[in-house]
C-alpha cells in the first residue's frame, strides 16, 4: 500500500522535526518534506506532490491562510492542507476552512489523533478538532444572510442532493445519512461525489461551509 505522504510546513524547526519523528514512526504515512514558511510551502508542494500538508497559521511572510489559498486554487492539486495551530481563535478557524483547508487541529493533539487526522484528510473526509464545529457555526451566525451567488449554485442540485448536502454540514457520516433518507450508504457517496462536482467544491470540508454560506443550513438550527 502506498503510504500518506505529509508535508509539514512550520516557521519552527523543533515543531517541524516533532511532527516529522512522531508521523514517521506511524505506518502507511511518510513524510517527505519540511517548509519553513508559506512561500516554502506553496514552492514545495509542486516539487514534492505530497497527500497532506500539515500547514501552521503563524508564519512570517506568507502566513498559513494565504499558502492554504494558493495551494487549494492550483490547478489540478488535490493536496489536502491539514491546519495546525495554538491559536484557538474563531477568525483563524473560518478563513482556514474558507481559503480551503480540509481540516484544522491544535498543536496539543496527540501523536495519535495527528496520525488519525492525516489519514481522515487524506481519505477526503473533514477533520475538525473538538468544539471547532461550534465554534465554526458561532461564526456563520454572525453573518448578516447567505451569499446570492453562491445561492445561484444550489439551483443545479436535486432535491435529494440539497438534502443530502445540508445532512453533511450537520456533521453526519454517509451511514449516519443513509439511516437517516433510508438508502444504501453507498448511494449516499455517490450524492456526495456529484454534489462536490456539480459545486466545483474539493471534500466534506468545503461542502460544509459552502452549506452554511449558501443558507442551506442556519446556525439557528443548532
Amino acid at each position: 500500500m502506498t503510504p500518506i505522504r505529509v508535508l509539514i510546513a512550520d516557521d519552527q524547526v523543533m515543531v517541524r522535526q516533532g511532527f516529522t519523528v512522531l508521523l514517521d514512526a506511524e505506518p502507511g504515512i511518510e513524510v517527505v518534506g519540511q517548509a519553513v514558511d508559506g512561500l516554502d510551502a506553496v514552492a514545495k508542494v509542486d516539487g514534492l506532490a505530497p497527500d497532506v500538508v500539515l500547514m501552521d497559521i503563524r508564519m512570517p511572510g506568507l502566513g498559513g491562510i494565504e499558502a492554504t489559498r494558493r495551494i487549494a486554487e492550483s490547478a489540478g492539486s488535490s493536496v489536502k492542507v491539514l491546519v495546525l495551530t495554538t491559536f484557538d481563535l474563531d477568525e483563524y478557524v473560518y478563513e482556514a476552512l474558507r481559503a480551503g483547508a480540509s481540516g484544522f487541529l491544535l498543536k496539543d493533539a496527540s501523536a495519535a489523533e495527528l496520525a488519525q487526522a492525516v489519514r481522515v484528510v487524506a481519505a477526503g473526509d473533514a477533520l475538525l478538532a473538538p468544539n471547532i464545529t461550534k465554534r465554526l457555526i458561532t461564526e456563520f451566525s454572525r453573518m448578516s444572510g447567505p451569499r446570492p451567488p453562491l445561492r445561484e449554485r444550489v439551483q443545479g442540485l436535486t432535491e435529494r442532493e440539497t438534502e443530502v448536502l445540508s445532512l453533511v454540514a450537520q456533521g453526519l457520516s454517509n451511514a449516519e445519512i443513509a439511516h437517516r433518507l433510508v438508502v444504501a450508504e453507498q448511494t449516499v457517496k455517490t450524492h456526495v461525489s456529484r454534489i462536490l462536482v456539480k459545486l466545483g467544491l474539493r471534500d466534506r470540508t468545503q461542502a460544509t461551509v459552502f452549506a452554511y454560506e449558501s443558507g442551506i443550513v442556519r446556525p439557528s438550527a443548532y
